[in-house]
């Protein structure tokens, strides 16, 4: 599905993600055929920002296929300049519409740095850098009163949406012009959902917040 809208994407994720968790995905573009048909290009119609838990496998929760989707996985689904250069890369160069920041219950990252915020307990090695990152939403969730998990991580998906656009001008012009949009998703482990939280650049969509 390249070069369609950022809304045309979007229905295209969900819908995937219906027919996954009714259990009758369609196992779309896995085929010999395809692997040739990409072989001298990709052109993927979205870019998944997500955490690395292994339960979090984009192309299998979404039923999408080979060259559908263009995947950068951090734990947290965490920011730094590698990241949003490729998301960049994706929007600019490979023509992705829709960028989608992709969390989850019962994510270690957030757990961790809700600890190290709460009880003063900070990680060890350089996974204390991952939970530096996501300590800003922690705090932002205990500013507006959030102490539910669920709610925490819908502010760190918001938050790191939000990020994605105050940090890369050139994704925040897109969104602004239309080209591309930014979502965040809340991926359910046990259900197998995937819900929005919240949407910049897409019209017309039922969120927790836009």
């Amino acid at each position: 599905m390249p070069r369609t809208s950022p809304s045309v994407a979007l229905d295209a994720m969900l819908a995937g993600n219906a027919r996954f968790v009714a259990g009758t995905p369609d196992h779309p573009n896995q085929d010999a055929a395809r692997r040739a048909q990409l072989a001298p290009g990709q052109e993927p119609f979205a870019v998944i920002l997500g955490c690395s838990d292994s339960r979090l496998a984009a192309e299998i929760i979404f039923d999408q296929g080979l060259g559908d989707l263009f995947v950068v996985r951090t734990a947290g689904h965490v920011l730094g300049a590698e990241v949003l250069g490729s998301v960049e890369y994706a929007t600019s160069v490979l023509g992705c519409r829709l960028v989608v920041v992709l969390g989850h219950d019962s994510c270690g990252a957030v757990a961790a740095a809700r600890t190290a915020v709460e009880d003063g307990l900070p990680a060890a090695g350089f996974v204390r850098d991952v939970v530096e990152r996501v300590t800003p939403s922690i705090l932002a969730a205990r500013a507006a009163g959030l102490t539910e998990d669920c709610d925490i991580i819908d502010e760190h998906i918001r938050h790191t949406a939000q990020l994605l656009m105050d940090r890369s001008r050139v994704l925040s012009e897109q969104v602004r012009t239309g080209e591309v949009a930014v979502v965040g998703l809340a991926y359910q482990l046990a259900e197998g959902s995937a819900r929005l939280v919240t949407s910049h650049g897409v019209e017309n969509t039922e969120c927790t917040t836009s």
